[in-house]
This record gives structure tokens, sequence and C-alpha cells, in this order.
């Protein structure tokens, strides 16, 4: 079964965990497709080569790995994630802000959902108050020594940006740009005037050309009609997310908000699996309804063992079931929200299984999507065209007449008592 606790990271020129760095690249073959096709897949300079019928590619050149039995998709992708409060519900008293357990932390969760599949993640950060910029710098020294196996990119998120109090988160918003933060964030729910802190967030982002990803619960439907209306047009983009609340207003007003966001092109991340520290209320966004009046929707996996959620496991396959179980949406939908719409969401180039796109891909063991979302425990993850992580599991079952008799499928390298 998956081990524990990830491996240290590689150094960004040593070989992934299975398959080495090769010249030649990797040969994945007999992959299936969620067509059904069974495939080669030649990867070279960390993107597609070439793919064809399996067993058609020269299997002389590069690393082989055998992919037979797993269904090949595009890599997810984590958009909302908190890498300075990650695995810290099992701790004793506050949490902890010292530069080498939040770097450490983050590396760590950053590793555990390499292993599920995610090779790019936008983390959110506390910037500002007790913390300052200690818990950024770590996080950015985290990304450094990840460099290689996945990206990651971080998220200032000021408290305060309004008032007297306001200076100095607004002072710090800046220095956390200048330094490496990519994305400029926040929660304008907790400030004492919500407006006038999106307002400021906006003037920082245009100042650097930064994407904007703001917490709320989208529980007051004028909020988020202003938002709509001061992020329209906004590029590269604006986020939000969890907006659970969203999910409990009159359909009308639900609807109507829905329709603004679409107008404005913001995207919503909901949190299927659980909430986090930055927004207020259970529940997940209305996705069926956002989806159908035009909204981007992506799902992220929010909080990874903290406060917020002690269970949560940051595994985006689970968030792309749930929306499938609790949500209504096919399957292949589903996943779209944890890869296309993910990598959307942090600015990355489409990924489809076809020569010439990105060799960001995900091998997990089944015949097709939906089986893979119920039981996807086995799974292999390239990153820049290099295995990066493999999680293999093997279950096993005493010997039964009964399946035998009816010719069950049946895993596993030995026989129990």
């Amino acid at each position: 079964m998956p081990p524990g606790k990830p491996q240290p990271p590689h150094s960004p020129s040593s070989p992934g965990p299975s398959e080495p760095s090769a010249p030649d690249g990797l040969l994945l073959c007999g992959a299936r497709l969620t067509d059904g096709r069974a495939v080669d897949v030649r990867l070279s300079g960390g993107r597609i080569e070439a793919v064809g019928t399996a067993g058609s590619l020269d299997t002389a050149r590069g690393t082989r790995v055998d992919l037979a039995g797993y269904l090949l998709l595009p890599a997810p992708a984590e958009p909302h994630a908190h890498a300075d409060t990650a695995l810290t519900a099992d701790g004793r008293g506050p949490v902890s802000y010292d530069a080498e357990d939040v770097q450490r932390r983050a590396t760590e969760a950053a590793l555990l959902q390499l292993g599920h599949g995610a090779t790019a993640l936008r983390a959110h950060v506390r910037v500002g108050d007790v913390q300052g910029l200690d818990a950024l710098t770590a996080v950015l020294r985290a990304r450094r020594a990840l460099r290689g196996l996945a990206e990651l990119t971080a998220v200032a998120v000021p408290r305060v940006l309004t008032g007297a109090a306001g200076a100095d988160g607004l002072a710090v918003l800046r220095d956390s740009v200048k330094m490496g933060a990519g994305v400029v964030g926040g929660c304008p729910d907790v400030d004492p005037d919500p407006t006038g802190y999106v307002e400021a967030v906006l003037e920082v982002a245009s100042e650097h050309g930064c994407p904007v990803d703001l917490h709320t619960d989208g529980t007051d439907p004028a909020r988020l009609a202003r938002i709509a209306a001061m992020a329209g047009g906004l590029r590269p983009g604006v986020t939000l997310g969890p907006c659970g609340g969203m999910a409990r207003l009159p359909a009308e007003a639900a609807a109507r908000a829905a329709d603004q966001l679409a107008a404005a092109g913001v995207t919503v991340v909901c949190l299927p699996q659980g909430g986090c520290a930055g927004a207020e209320g259970p529940g997940t966004a209305p996705v069926r309804l956002l989806r159908a009046a035009g909204v981007r929707v992506a799902a992220g996996s929010g909080a990874l063992r903290d406060v917020s959620n002690p269970v949560g496991r940051g595994d985006p396959l689970e968030a792309a079931y749930l929306l499938a179980s609790r949500h209504g949406l096919r399957p292949q939908d589903a996943y779209d929200t944890v890869s296309a719409a993910a990598r959307s969401v942090l600015g990355l180039p489409e990924v489809r299984v076809e020569a010439g796109f990105p060799a960001e891909l995900l091998a997990v063991r089944g015949d097709g999507l939906a089986g893979a979302l119920s039981l996807a425990y086995s799974r292999i993850v390239v990153h820049q065209g290099r295995v990066v992580a493999r999680t293999s599991a093997v279950r096993e079952f005493c010997d039964s007449a009964a399946a035998v008799e009816l010719g069950l499928p049946r895993q596993g390298r030995g026989e129990l008592s």
C-alpha cells in the first residue's frame, strides 16, 4: 500500500523514482485512453513526441515503461492548497510558523499531492501579522527544492488591507510580489471594508500583472456582484473560492450571481473534500449551476490535515469522485475540474494525450475513467517527460471457490492462509 510519508525530493537533475532520465526520452507502452484505444506514447524534451497504436512505436529508443492495465490521463493540478498550515492537525499548541517548520510541511504536502498526480500546485500563504514574510520565504524555498518534480506557485494572503491597520498589509503584499509570490490573494470577507479590500488587491495585481485569487464564502450576493463588476476584463484573471455559501442562497439570487461571474470571466474553485481557513461555512459551491451559467469551475483540495480539515487528503481524484457522486457531474466533466480547468486557473498550457502537448501525465490502474475515480490506488506520475512518482497497491484475497467459478479478476503475488 502507499507509504505513510513521501520520500524526500530528488535534486532537479536526478532521475525519477522508477525510470531514469534518458536522452531519448520515455516510451509509455500499452496504456489505455479514455476513448478505449490502447496506445504507445513517446515522450521527449518534456513533450509528447508521438502517439501510436500499442506496439507500433520503436521500443529501441529511450526507456520503456509498461502501462498495460493503466488508464493514461492529462495530469491533474491543485488550484487551492494551503502550504503554510498543511499537516498541522496533530500538533500541540499553536501552529509553528518557524521558517524551517513551514518549509518542511510545505515540501511534504506538495510531495503527497504529487504522489496523487498533481504536477502543479497553487498554495495560499498568509503574509503580514505575526508571521510577516517568514512563511512566504519558507514556501518559496520549498518551491525551489521541488523544481523538476512539481511546479509550486505561491499566493500572498494578507489579512487586512483597509483603514489604519491596512497600510502595513498593503506594503507587505507589495513586498510579497517582489519576493516571488506569483499571485495576489486574500480574504475580503474578514476585512472591515470588503469592497476596499478587493480594490486594494486588484490595484496591486494590476501594478505587477499578477493573477488574483480571493477567498469568499459567497453568502452575500451583493458582494459577489461587486467583485464581478470590479474584476471584469482584468488579465491574467480573477479566481474566487470556495464559494460554498452560494449553494445556500435562494435559487434566483444564486443564478443571478452565477451569470454575473460568468460575464466577468471569473473562475470559481470549489472544495468538495472540505473547506479551508480562508472561508467560513460548510458545503460545496453549486457546481452544476455555475457551469450551466458558463462559469469555469475548477476543484481544489483546500485544507490538508490542518485545523480546518484534519482528515484532508489533498487528492484531486477524490475531488473529482465527489463531484461525480454527489453533484451529478459526468466522470469526464468531473475530471476536467481537476485537470484542464485547474491548469487553466494556474495559467498552464492545455494537456492532451496527443503529439506536441506537454508531457504532464497521470497513469491510473483501471480500464475507464469512472473506475479510475472509484478505485485509483496505483498511480504513475509524469512531469516534464519523466516519471516523478509511483504509488503501487496490491490487494490480495484468500482462495475462494466462488471467485474461481465466476472467473472474477484477482490481483496478488501469493496466497493468504
